[in-house]
C-alpha cells in the first residue's frame, strides 16, 4: 500500500449480511427434493422423513405453496401419476424455463423439470421458417421455445388436459399463430401434414419405435429426427437406430449426427436421445 494511502484506510467490521435459510440450513443435511414452479417435488421413500423435509421446506425461504411426494410411478398413456399432498394443496403451478412459462398441473399432465437442458439443446438447433412436428407435445416444453425461434410447429399429444395447457401456454408467450395444437393419436391426427417436417420430436422414450412409421410419412425432403429411448447401458442406442432404419425403408437415407445420454433412468438403464437426418432418396 502506499504511504501516502497509509492514513486515508478506515477498518470497518461488516456486517454479516442476510441470506435465505434453505431446507437443509433446517435439517441439517440435503435432502432430495426438485422445483417446478412454486411447487417442491420431494424424492423420499420414507414417510416419516418426508413429512420432516415438507415442514422444513414450508418454514424456509424457499418460495412454495405446495410440497408433493410421488405416490405412484408414472401411469397409463396420459404418462401421469398419483400425488400426496405433504403441505399445500394445489397441483396447478406456473413453470419457467429459458425465458418461457407454462403453466400446468401436475396431477393431470406429464412434466419433468429435469429435461429442462435437453429442450434448450433442442430448441437451440431450429431455424426460423422450419415446420416442426412434435408428436407427444404436452404442455409445449419443445413447442412453445421451437414457435419463438420462429419455426411453425404441429403439436399434438393424446391428453386432452396436456393440449388446453398448450394452447394457454403459446397465448402466454406470444406464439398462438404458429402453432397448430391436435389432440389425439399422431398417427391419427396428422395425415394433412405428410411429407412436410424439417424436424419432428419423438419424446416418448418407453414407446417412440412404435410410432416410427408415422414420423417418417410426415418427414420431408430433408428432415432431422429427435428420437428419445431408454435402454440397457451395454447398448443404449442400437435399438433406436435400427428402428429407425427399418421404418425409413429405401425411401430414405438415415445419418445419425447425435447420439446424447440425457440421464440415468434406473440402474442399468439410460434415457438417450437420438439426433437423426432422413434424406429422402
Amino acid at each position: 500500500m502506499p504511504a501516502a494511502l497509509a492514513d486515508r484506510i478506515v477498518e470497518r467490521d461488516a456486517p454479516e449480511r442476510d441470506r435465505p435459510r434453505t431446507p437443509a440450513d433446517l435439517l441439517g443435511y440435503e435432502p432430495s427434493l426438485e422445483r417446478l414452479g412454486d411447487i417442491v417435488i420431494l424424492d423420499e421413500d420414507d414417510d416419516e422423513r418426508a413429512r420432516e423435509i415438507a415442514d422444513a421446506v414450508m418454514a424456509s425461504d424457499l418460495p412454495c405453496a405446495t410440497v408433493l411426494g410421488r405416490a405412484s410411478p408414472i401411469e397409463g398413456q396420459l404418462r401421469v401419476r398419483e400425488w400426496d399432498a405433504l403441505a399445500g394443496d394445489g397441483t396447478e403451478t406456473i413453470h419457467r424455463e429459458y425465458g418461457h412459462e407454462f403453466r400446468l398441473d401436475v396431477a393431470e399432465v406429464y412434466f419433468s423439470p429435469r429435461l429442462a437442458t435437453e429442450r434448450h439443446r433442442v430448441a437451440e438447433q431450429v431455424d426460423a421458417g422450419e415446420s416442426v412436428v412434435d408428436m407427444f407435445a404436452g404442455v409445449g416444453p419443445y413447442a412453445v421455445p421451437m414457435a419463438a425461434r420462429g419455426a411453425t410447429v404441429v403439436a399434438c399429444d393424446l391428453n386432452e388436459a396436456a393440449i388446453a395447457y398448450l394452447r394457454e401456454n403459446t397465448d402466454r408467450n406470444d406464439v398462438a399463430d404458429r402453432v397448430t395444437a391436435i389432440a389425439g393419436d399422431v398417427r391419427e391426427t396428422t395425415d394433412a401434414h405428410a411429407d412436410s417436417a424439417d424436424r419432428i420430436v419423438m419424446n416418448l422414450p418407453h414407446s417412440a419405435a412404435d410410432f416410427l412409421d408415422t414420423a417418417v410419412s410426415l418427414a420431408g425432403d430433408d428432415c432431422v429426427v429427435h428420437y428419445y429411448d431408454i435402454q440397457h447401458e451395454d447398448d443404449p442406442f442400437g435399438p433406436g437406430i435400427r428402428a429407425i432404419r427399418t421404418a425409413a425403408g429405401d425411401a430414405y437415407d438415415v445419418a445419425v449426427e447425435t447420439e446424447r445420454v440425457v440421464r440415468s433412468y434406473a440402474p442399468h438403464e439410460e434415457n438417450v436421445c437420438l439426433d437423426v437426418r432422413l434424406t429422402r432418396a
